[in-house]
């Protein structure tokens, strides 16, 4: 573990090459993607990938999503039936992650996988992360770069303060376009699982796959990002309804508000922003004293889907 504060990278050539040599190094090493900043490590070190563990004080029954260039790599980790093959002919590099078999020769560490045998496999989209991937040479494993169970990070100074010491560089390449976790899906015999929602919307997967099983919570934890209490400030989450006096007050489209997600009620914007603005709204209960931050109501549509999972299990009981 560091000593001290993690060493800030820029996102150009030099600061590319030293998170690549911390990476092989066995380091820690907060990186950008398209959709939050990632806790990254060496997919295939075991003392690397159990201080991501520690780091985050996750659990060890909760897998994490392994990150690689290109489609040789998934093919050298997992197995793809046709149905994985056209997901990812069509969204990958994206905010999509696939749940597949895990090849024995994969190469992983078990602790990367919680037992499973499957592997959550993704090729990012972020310029910098690949740029970083094909300088490290290796799959990366790398969960939202948060202390398990608080808001994700979307942007470098959200790394530092949830993670501070325990990471050895954050390569700021400033805030993440999409803004939330990537959409994870299962491809099986019986068709295709929804596992979670996230930054690819259900209407686009439906387009190229047909229908799809949702699957987001199950009894046994087979993805990231279905616990059922995740993605919480410090304060209580209220959804929709009328605030109370002193609630920090969220909205989305016109209104007055503390803060707001989107003014004009639009979905991308309000998906870009969602962590940032839980980040803020944190800080502005804690600075008023205040019991808990209300969230005006979402559409369930779209990327409105993916938000309102990530408010759900923001305000479910800890």
């Amino acid at each position: 573990m560091s000593a001290k504060a993690p060493t800030l990278l820029a996102p150009d050539r030099d600061g590319i090459v030293k998170a690549a040599r911390l990476l092989a190094d066995g380091g820690l090493v907060a990186l950008p993607s398209e959709t939050v900043y990632g806790l990254a490590a060496d997919a295939r070190n075991d003392r690397a990938v159990a201080r991501i563990y520690e780091a985050k004080g996750r659990p060890s029954f909760n897998p994490l999503i392994v990150h690689v260039a290109d489609m040789a790599a998934v093919e050298r980790i997992a197995e793809m039936p046709g149905a994985a093959r056209r997901l990812a002919a069509a969204f990958w590099p994206g905010p999509m992650t696939l749940v597949l078999p895990l090849r024995a020769t994969a190469g992983l560490s078990p602790l990367v996988t919680a037992g499973l045998p499957t592997v959550a496999l993704r090729l990012p989209a972020h310029p910098v992360m690949r740029a970083v991937l094909a300088a490290f040479g290796g799959p990366v494993a790398a969960p939202s770069a948060n202390p398990s169970g608080r808001i994700s990070a979307t942007r470098a100074e959200h790394v530092i303060a949830g993670l501070g010491a325990q990471v050895d560089a954050v390569l700021d390449a400033g805030p993440c376009a999409v803004g939330v976790e990537s959409t994870i899906l299962a491809p099986a015999p019986g068709g295709l699982r929804l596992l979670r929602e996230g930054g690819l919307t259900r209407e686009a997967i439906t387009n190229v796959a047909g229908p799809v099983q949702e699957d987001v919570t199950p009894g046994k934890v087979e993805a990231p990002g279905q616990l059922s209490s995740h993605y919480a400030p410090e304060v209580a989450v209220r959804l929709g309804g009328a605030a109370q006096p002193g609630d920090i007050t969220v909205g989305f489209g016109p209104g007055a508000a503390d803060l707001t997600l989107s003014e004009t009620g639009d979905l991308v914007e309000a998906a870009t922003r969602l962590f940032d603005v839980l980040h803020a709204a944190d800080r502005l209960a804690a600075d008023r004293q205040a019991r808990a931050i209300r969230v005006s109501d979402i559409p369930d549509e779209g990327l409105g889907r993916a938000i309102n999972d990530r408010l759900r299990r923001a305000a479910a009981p800890r």
